[in-house]
Formats: structure tokens, sequence, C-alpha cells
């Protein structure tokens, strides 16, 4: 992980020391060290994004329900050389900076007609059901888009039609829904054009033709250098509304991909180019936009390759807060180390998952049948942080944690204030209980501190891998 954000820092920070020196600026070495230094301090303290850190994640869909953010995510395999992806997840949050991992709640195994790539996805709710469309390859390996529906946007998910609910023929990927205040619904997707259809009410099936979108440089912008694609459309299209303007945001070319968007007066075009959301820039030759209003903010997020191991293939989402020009463009915007304000305080003294995490490192999500989802501590020294948790004025003098190792020397947690060298609250020992299907709950007496703090838990064992498994926590007064 270091190395990661060495050299996401040095991507961030060497550009400005390169404006100094041309400017000519120049920084003397032991100034220039102590300001990479105090970045670094601050980059490890406050860094948000990639927003998960525990898997590889792409494609984000973000959806809003009931006051909460609902994020569906693509999910690539450790280690891919090549778009290994098998399920899409789901992670939660009710203040953008405290994350938690629901799990995997679809795979391209529930679908009996397709047989690999479970790739991007969107969720929608509708008359209190919630349809998600999701591209896959059939087993005569062509291209399609499915969707599955649930009663909770937790899932469980299943496929109503038992066949694709689109085969055009036309690089049909990355479908995109969007549900307009007249109640119509329309579904956008492909590659290396974009499509629309108008989604019935039932949001299983579709009226009329499948319609292609004019591929003109009016609507996407022209690009450079290849007759045969004429404009910057790739891939991934996303449609957003904003006082009565029509965004479509979308993956541009050529590779390494960009951002775009185009408006409309009218959810079905015509489109005019707008530029570039975001340049190329993450580590990753794709990109995948989603833009949604919550709490009174707009959030646009995407994907790069930050995390250790990351590429175009193992690839990690983000989050940046969107802003608008007065004429109602979007503000470009570029990747940064994330959102570092949240939107609300976190209650310790109700029982919270291990897998709600601000940032973590060393850390592996994982799950079974006997808890669902946990985390597991990969070495000595991995740890998670919880951000903005509000001990009220009486703070807290009891903790408790549900956990689990398989080693016989001594593993601990130990409970942190403001960093993973930050005071000391209190040491659980982990007990062997042999495995990730055997749990025992654990308690110690912490000292007492009221206000709000960021809260990490450090995880410490002499062995070399999978140190101990964590579940769920609880603070008391």
């Amino acid at each position: 992980m270091m190395t990661s954000i060495k050299k996401y820092l040095m991507s961030i920070f060497l550009p400005k020391v390169k404006t100094c020196i041309e400017r000519r600026r120049i920084l003397p070495v032991k100034a220039f060290i102590l300001f990479l230094a105090f970045y670094l301090v601050s980059f490890l303290g406050k860094a948000q994004n990639p927003i998960v850190q525990t898997a590889y994640t792409a494609d984000p869909a973000p959806m809003v329900y009931n006051n909460k953010l609902y994020l569906y995510t693509s999910h690539d395999e450790d280690g891919s050389t090549w778009f290994t992806m098998n399920d899409w997840k789901l992670y939660t949050t009710d203040d953008m900076v405290n994350w938690t991992d629901q799990g995997t709640i679809l795979s391209y195994s529930d679908f009996i007609w397709a047989r690999i790539n479970a790739w991007a996805p969107q969720c929608i709710e509708r008359g209190g059901k919630f349809y998600m469309y999701v591209p896959l390859t059939t087993h005569d390996n062509k291209g399609a888009i499915g969707v599955a529906v649930a009663n909770s946007p937790y899932g469980p998910f299943k496929d109503p039609l038992g066949k694709p609910l689109i085969q055009s023929g036309g690089g049909d990927i990355d479908p995109s829904v969007f549900i307009d205040d007249d109640g119509q619904a329309y579904l956008y997707w492909g590659n290396p054009k974009c499509f629309y259809v108008k989604l019935n009410e039932d949001m299983i099936s579709y009226q009329g033709e499948v319609v292609s979108v004019p591929n003109t440089v009016e609507s996407f912008g022209k690009r450079e250098g290849n007759p045969e694609r004429p404009t910057t459309y790739e891939e991934g299209p996303w449609l957003y509304k904003r006082k009565g303007l029509y965004y479509l945001l979308f993956a541009a070319g050529p590779l390494p991909e960009h951002i775009g968007y185009s408006t409309s007066s009218r959810p079905t075009g015509p489109w005019k180019y707008q530029g570039i959301v975001m340049p190329t820039e993450g580590n990753s030759f794709t990109n995948h936009p989603g833009i949604i209003d919550f709490k009174g903010k707009t959030y646009f997020f995407y994907h790069n390759g930050a995390l250790p191991g990351g590429s175009g293939f193992t690839r990690s989402v983000c989050v940046e807060e969107a802003a608008f020009k007065k004429d109602g463009t979007l503000q470009p915007m570029k990747m940064t180390t994330g959102i570092t304000k949240g939107l609300a305080l976190l209650n310790p003294f109700v029982k919270n998952e291990a897998e709600t995490i601000a940032w973590s490192e060393g850390m592996k999500s994982m799950q079974n049948e006997k808890v669902g989802v946990f985390v597991t501590a990969l070495r000595s020294g991995a740890y998670t942080k919880i951000k903005d948790v509000d001990f009220r004025k009486t703070g807290a003098s009891h903790f408790t944690a549900r956990l689990g190792t398989t080693h016989n020397s001594e593993v601990t947690l130990e409970v942190r204030l403001g960093s993973v060298e930050g005071e000391v609250l209190g040491t659980v020992k982990v007990p062997l209980t042999g495995g990730n299907d055997r749990w025992a709950l654990v308690s110690t007496d912490v000292k007492k501190v009221p206000g709000v703090h960021d809260v990490f838990f450090v995880f410490k064992g002499k062995e070399k891998s999978n140190i101990l498994f964590f579940d769920y926590w609880k603070f008391s007064q």
C-alpha cells in the first residue's frame, strides 16, 4: 500500500514542483522534503479514495433510496490480467466517508443463459422493486443485457425473463437506466455506439425499436486520428437530470479513456457535446462515470487503478463532489484523495459491522454463510479506520467485538484514537477459534474519551498472514 500511496502522491505533487521550477521558484532540497513529508502525513490522515480498499471494484453505479446511498459495482478478481469479473458487489453509506461492504449480491451464474463476464451494471428502484441491468456474454459467445429483480436493494436478485432483455448485436454492454419525472424509463447502453430504448412500466420489457443515437461530432466531440471512430464516444453512458437539463456522461476515447459529457433538453437528444469532465489519469486505461444527488450535494463516481496491484484490469472505485457552473455545465474535475468531510456522525453505541470502513490497509473483505461479510487482517499492522465516531459528551467505557483467529500465538486488536499510532484506548486479545466459521465475543474496558474522533482498529500478531477475522464491534457506556 505504501508504494501505491507514494506513486499517487508523486502524481499529485511532482507536477506542482515542476510548475515551481518552470516559474523559477526553485525549492531547496530540505524544503521540498518537508513539503512532501507534510503532504504524506496529510494524505495518510485524510485519504478516502479509492473508497473501497478491501477488493478491486469498477464501474460504479450509485442509487439513492430512503436517504441512503447504495453503490453497485463490478468486481475485478485479484491478479486479473484481463476483464476477469464474475459477480457484482454492493456498498452503502449514510455519510459518504464510511462505506459498508454488503457483499456479492448477484453473479453471472444467476443467469442460466449467460456464460461469463459480469461487467458494468446499474440498479434502480420503481414501485418498491429493484431492477438491476447487467451486461453478459451468452453461451453462444454474444453480448447481451439482462435484468434481475429484487424486493430489496440488498437482493436476492432473480432473473424474471430467463433470457436477455437486449441482444441487438451492436455492442450490448454498459447499461444505464433512468426514470424521468413523467414516469417514462429509458435504458441506454453501447460500445462503440450509443443506443437506447424506452422501457415499459414493468421495467423488464421495452416498447418500439432499439434507437441508435446519432454518432456525430456535434453530439460527442471529435476524435482525432481514427476515421472509423469519428467521435470521442467510447462506452459507459450515464443519464442524469438537473434543473430540466439532461446530461449524458460517457467514457470517451481514444484509449486511455477520459470522461466526457453532452447535454440536451430531452432525454433522447439531440445531444450537444460539452467537453471533458475528467481527463485521462489514474493508472487504468478505462473509466466509467456515475453521478447522483445525495443529501443536497452531487457526487461523481469513477474508477482508477490506485490500489496496490492496481491496473486496467484491477481497478478501484472513487468519488468526488461535483460542481456546476451558472450555465448548468459541469465544472471539470481531476482525481483527488477524496471526500474528507462526512455528512453525518457515526454512532459507536450500536452494533457496527467490521466491514464499515473509511480507510484500511492490509485488509481483505470475505463472505460466508455463517456471518455474511467480514474482514480479514492479512498481516500484522493491518488496520481499519472509521471516521467521525461520536462518543458524545460521556465517552465510552467498554468495547466489544466479534473476532476469531487460527493462530496459537498472541493476536490482538488495538483500539486507537486519531491514527494508527494514536492513543491506545484499549486492547483486546483475540481467542483461537479455529476458522472464519467459528467466532468469539471478546470485550475490554476502554479509556473514556468524549467528542467526535476517528477510530483506528490496529491488528497485531506474530504470524505472517491472515492474522485474524473481524465481524462486528460496539462501544458501551
